[in-house]
């Protein structure tokens, strides 16, 4: 064993003082002690001991790691637009430039300009939502999963919320529907079975206990073959036989019919208002493309109720997300969602496009002696929206010669930036569905590094 040849904690903070005089000494105790650990694991293995020079470098190295951000940008070459573990919906430069200068001084969240004295929060997007919707009235909260349980809690609490069967669902993060309506005091009520019901099944479920009918959109995934689940205006229509507003959950949500780029028809929140829905909640941070949020628009009076209710305070948006928000929500007002929102140019970009970036990137890296070649694929929308939908598209596939393709998709992962693709058939996959064209050459030196 050679640890009499390491240097003391104290030495080796004095080495690296002289390279960073003004590193806080905490930091620089951890970091020698993790380098001086690490060197002693290694000499006990049989390595022989690293240089001083080698162990300063490690903890300059273990310095800059300490204090370096875990949240990163990278390049999601998945082919799946909104993906959640990737930060769902990018936002356009319109969004970031409006919560930059927001963020960057003082605003009138909740001031009054015109009348000098405090004013809501809540009126820089109403009236856009309103506009955008058909709706009487709008709500922002936190994420839809707030929005949902806002709802319930202060509509329902104490009593009972008819749910079709088929619509007790799970969504990502284990948030379930009947859990939810466990936590807000309200009593679930299935009616149906899991692949067919019916308007006549709501109605015999109705009783004096019941405060709502609550349609969930199977975002995530589809039910086919024998089923059936009624028209929301079926379902408003015995609602309101009965004095009972009715609440549809859309999940992902949507202002722009999806069926234009060749996809199935995700319910638009136009569409829900237009059909006698009394409330409606939606994200703003996944077919919106805006920043997280939870969306209720709806009826004036259901809708003053949820503002009034305490943890309405709790769940509401800060003046960032308000201000990202907004100018999301004016990209769609002035008709230019598919030029200037993210989400929308990446679903809207033609394969032919996609083809010609994927052959000129297959090409640089042919001629950089990499095995790359341009492949037709199937990219998603992900996000809980458009579930089974896939479109076509185009991406790089690389054969890794001396390593297999998890070893080249980890050390692409650990790259600056870091770039996430997908494993098919022992290839590692990057679809240019979900990369930006500014992204291309940057992706294509990842690719470059990762292989060599």
């Amino acid at each position: 064993m050679s640890f009499r040849h390491l240097p003391s904690v104290d030495a080796l903070i004095r080495e690296v003082r002289a390279g960073q005089p003004d590193a806080p000494h905490e930091l620089l105790r951890d970091a020698a002690q993790a380098v001086l650990a690490q060197a002693r694991k290694a000499i006990a293995a049989g390595s022989p001991p690293p240089s001083l020079p080698a162990l300063v470098a490690a903890v300059h190295a273990e310095l800059a790691a300490s204090v370096a951000p875990s949240l990163r940008p990278l390049i999601n070459a998945t082919g799946v637009v909104i993906q959640t573990n990737l930060g769902r919906a990018p936002l356009s430069a319109a969004a970031r430039a409006a919560m930059q200068a927001v963020g960057a001084g003082y605003s009138n969240l909740e001031y009054d300009l015109v009348e000098g004295e405090r004013g809501s929060r809540h009126v820089h997007l109403e009236q856009l939502l309103v506009r955008l919707t058909g709706a009487e009235a709008a709500l922002v909260v936190n994420n839809n999963a707030a929005a949902v349980y806002l709802a319930l809690i202060a509509l329902a609490a104490g009593r009972e919320v008819i749910v079709s069967r088929g619509q007790a669902v799970e969504i990502g993060g284990g948030f379930r529907i009947p859990d939810v309506l466990r936590a807000s005091g309200a009593t679930l009520v299935e009616v149906g079975t899991t692949n067919r019901t019916y308007v006549r099944d709501y109605a015999a479920a109705i009783s004096e206990r019941t405060a709502l009918i609550l349609r969930v959109h199977a975002s995530n995934f589809r039910l086919i073959g024998f089923m059936h689940e009624p028209e929301l205006a079926e379902l408003a229509e015995v609602a309101h036989q009965h004095g009972l507003p009715l609440l549809d959950d859309l999940g992902s949500g949507t202002l722009i019919d999806t069926r234009q780029f060749g996809l199935q028809a995700e319910p638009t929140v136009q569409a829900s208002v237009a059909a006698g829905a009394d409330l409606v909640t939606f994200s703003g941070d996944k077919l919106l493309g805006g920043p997280q949020a939870g969306i209720i628009v709806g009826r004036r009076d259901l809708v003053g109720q949820l503002r009034r209710h305490p943890l309405a305070r709790a769940l509401r948006v800060d003046k960032s997300t308000i201000a990202g928000l907004a100018a999301t929500l004016h990209s769609y007002l002035r008709g230019a969602a598919l030029r200037e929102i993210p989400v929308w140019q990446l679903i809207s970009t033609p394969v032919t496009a996609l083809q010609q970036r994927a052959e000129a990137m297959a090409a640089t890296l042919v001629a950089a002696s990499l095995p790359a070649r341009a492949i037709a694929c199937e990219s998603a929308i992900g996000g809980g929206s458009l579930p089974g939908a896939t479109q076509p598209s185009f991406g790089v596939a690389l054969t890794p010669a001396s390593s297999n393709a998890t070893a080249l998709a980890a050390r692409l992962r650990a790259g600056d930036p870091p770039v996430v693709a997908r494993i098919v058939d022992e290839q590692v996959v990057c679809d240019l569905r979900s990369v930006f064209p500014a992204e291309d050459a940057t992706l294509a030196a990842a690719l470059i590094a990762a292989y060599r």
